[in-house]
Formats: structure tokens, C-alpha cells, sequence
């Protein structure tokens, strides 16, 4: 008798594990990685356990990799930071923040305002323009969607969440065109999208002479390419006299690789300089790691005056150049706040759907101890188009 009610124990417990979906064992994986890994869920007060345990039920009814993937997208929208994505998304995703997003929406006093337009961007390219009140965006109140963007583990929404939400909804999805409904001179007038991306810069790096004594040298989003090293390099070399030079990272959306950025920042010092804190949970011994990474000269290095240009799609690596360079003391960064991107990444594979993601294991800080997304530039401006008159007159 306790023999064959081992055996059925057994059995009970052997077919519980193996009849569990592929879907249930990586929504099990994926809560667990966060739970262990992300670096930010007390600093963003995330009750990962509720959100969990408001997901679970849902598991249940999923029937393939679209409504899985469906599923995690809405898990990430309760970490309300661009820093956390999947490696693959369907046709009607979300496009990522900041590399996906055109134009910066504010609410200032119950109203909503385009406060930023990327240059070149299908936005820019449409007429939208700084100071519009935005009433609508694809025809429905623009309030009345937010919704679909906040978290859903509290009702007590942060700044940082509603700004979320915001820059989610007007980047839009990869499958729908984008209207704006803006007010101009007191009539409603819509501005219509293209959904495609936008044309690129293909160069590394773009250079273009201000004046007799000031030069812009332009990072085209690839700090993550390692071949910009040598491209910097050669431009600097031939600029090395020149009284004033502007680094512009307003179009670093994509992030990079501290190698890269090491490299360039290594050409304005003599000396080495801590640039940014790292701080790592050891959740398994309850302990924490933190450091000061540091640069180191390189090269012959630029004597004269340095402005740095930052702005909303300055992300993640140029955040940690920002930082860098404001640490130095003698550059100045100058801009808007940044795109706020949370810590270090790290990626994660989930085995049984073979669906990537990334988030951040790392918190990151100024050397100064102040959180790097909490950075504001020494020269603080609106958008960036006061960014760059800013920079034209500086001295």
C-alpha cells in the first residue's frame, strides 16, 4: 500500500513539471531573472511580486509565440523605462524609446506640448513644430491612452511613469501611420506621419566648421561601432589647433560600448578620471559591488575649449559620455535632459521560446554619487534647437 502510494505521488508530481507549456516555464524564467536581476526595482518602488501575480493568470490561455511575446511587452511596460526591451517584437509592437521616438510631448498644466522634434526625423520632415499644444494623436484623446502605457501594479503614478507612457504613445507602433492633432492659432489641424523610418546619416561621423574658430564634430548613433575610434581619431588629429570644438550626441539613441567611448573621451585629459559608479546586487549573499570606472589619455589630446551637446535622444553610453565629460570639469555639456535610460545591461535568453531581452543589472552614477539619469547639463537649454544656438554662441 505505501508503495503504490509512493508511486502515485510520484506520478503526480512528474506530470505536473512535464505538462507545463513552454510558456508557463518562460514566464517562470523571465519573473525570476527580474526578480534576481534588475538593479532598479527599488529605486522605481516596483512591486515585481504583484506585477507577477497580476500576469500568471493570463499564461494560462496562451496559444503561441505571438500572444507570449504580446504578453512580456506588457510585463516591461511595469518597469516604465526604455532600457528594458525584447529582442524581437511583431508588427504591431511599440516602437523603443528613445531610438524609436521623433518628437517630445510634455503635459505642462493639464495640457500637452511638443517641447523637442528631432532633427531630420519624419516628425521634423512633417512640419511638426516646438511650442505646439497636442490635442489628439490618432484621433482620440490623447489622456484617454495613457492607460495602455502605465503600470499596472499601482495607482499611484511617478513623473517618470506618466512621461512614459507619453513617449510611448507618440512613438507610435511599427504597423500604423501617426496623426497629430495640434492646435494652430486656435483651429485643430492634423499632421500626418510616416510610419517608415526616417533617412539616416550613413557616415560615422559628420564634421562641419561653425566659424574660423569652431568646429562640430557629430556622432551619428553608432557609439556601439568600434571602427568610430579610428574615425575620431583621424578628425580630431586634423583639429587639434582649433580654439572650440562641439561633440554633438544628440543623435545617440541607440547607446554603445564603454570601450568606444573610453577611446574618444581619452582625447580631452592628461590624466586619468574616474567617469561614472557602477553599483551590482549580489542578491545571493546579500551584498553589493561598487566601482569607479575610469579613462585614461590617449593619444595627443585636444587642449582647446570642448562643448558637449546632449538632448532627449542622448541615450544610454552618450549618457555615460555626458556624465564622463561633466566630471572633467573643463568640457561643458550643454542641453536638455537626457533620455534617462536605467543602468547597465545585461541579456537574457529564455530557452523554450528563444526570445532574448535586456535589462538593466547595473546601476550607474556620476562620480559626484548623483544617479546618471538624474544628470542635468552645467548649460541647461529647452530643446535642441536652442541646444545648438546655445553652442553657436559660446565663447
Amino acid at each position: 500500500m505505501t508503495r503504490l502510494l509512493l508511486l502515485f505521488i510520484l506520478t503526480i508530481t512528474c506530470t505536473g513539471v512535464a505538462g507545463q507549456t513552454k510558456y508557463e516555464k518562460d514566464f517562470e524564467s523571465f519573473t525570476n531573472i527580474i526578480h534576481k536581476n534588475y538593479a532598479y526595482l527599488n529605486q522605481q518602488n516596483i512591486d515585481w511580486e504583484k506585477v507577477e501575480n497580476i500576469y500568471k493568470p493570463q499564461i494560462v490561455n496562451i496559444q503561441n509565440d505571438r500572444e507570449f511575446i504580446r504578453l512580456l511587452e506588457n510585463m516591461l511596460l511595469e518597469l516604465h523605462n526604455g532600457h528594458s526591451s525584447l529582442n524581437v517584437n511583431l508588427n504591431t509592437s511599440n516602437r523603443l524609446i528613445p531610438s524609436g521616438q521623433d518628437l517630445y510631448v510634455e503635459e505642462i498644466k493639464g495640457k500637452f506640448w511638443i517641447t523637442d522634434v528631432k532633427k531630420g526625423s519624419n516628425a521634423d520632415l512633417a512640419g511638426v513644430f516646438i511650442g505646439s499644444e497636442v490635442i489628439k494623436f490618432n484621433g482620440r484623446e490623447i489622456k484617454e491612452q495613457l492607460s495602455n502605457f502605465l503600470p499596472r501594479f499601482t495607482n499611484s503614478y511617478t513623473n517618470a511613469m506618466k512621461q512614459f507612457a507619453l513617449d510611448m504613445l507618440f512613438a507610435g507602433t511599427h504597423d500604423k501611420k501617426r496623426s497629430i492633432g495640434v492646435l494652430i492659432n486656435g483651429r485643430e489641424q492634423t499632421i500626418e506621419l510616416d510610419n517608415k523610418s526616417s533617412i539616416k546619416d550613413t557616415a560615422i561621423l559628420t564634421v562641419k566648421r561653425v566659424s574660423s574658430s569652431k568646429v562640430c564634430i557629430k556622432i551619428n548613433n553608432c557609439l556601439w561601432n568600434n571602427d568610430l575610434i579610428a574615425a575620431f581619431d583621424k578628425t580630431l588629429d586634423s583639429l587639434l589647433t582649433t580654439p572650440i570644438l562641439i561633440l554633438d550626441l544628440t543623435d545617440t539613441p541607440s547607446g554603445g560600448n564603454s570601450t568606444v567611448a573610453r577611446a574618444i573621451m581619452g582625447r580631452f585629459i592628461d590624466k586619468p578620471y574616474g567617469y561614472q559608479q557602477h553599483e551590482y546586487d549580489e542578491t545571493d549573499f546579500d551584498t553589493k559591488r561598487h566601482w569607479i570606472e575610469y579613462v585614461y589619455p590617449r593619444k595627443k589630446v585636444f587642449k582647446g575649449r570642448l562643448y558637449v551637446m546632449v538632448g532627449h535622444w542622448t541615450g544610454s553610453m552618450g549618457e555615460g559620455m555626458a556624465i564622463g565629460f561633466d566630471s572633467f570639469k573643463k568640457p561643458i555639456v550643454v542641453g536638455t535632459k537626457m533620455a534617462g535610460l536605467l543602468g547597465a545591461i545585461d541579456g537574457f535568453h529564455l530557452k523554450e521560446t528563444n526570445i532574448n531581452f535586456q535589462i538593466p543589472t547595473e546601476r550607474l552614477y556620476h562620480v559626484d554619487g548623483k544617479p546618471r539619469e538624474s544628470f542635468a547639463p552645467r548649460l541647461q537649454t529647452q530643446n535642441s534647437k536652442q541646444t545648438w544656438e546655445s553652442v553657436l554662441k559660446a565663447k
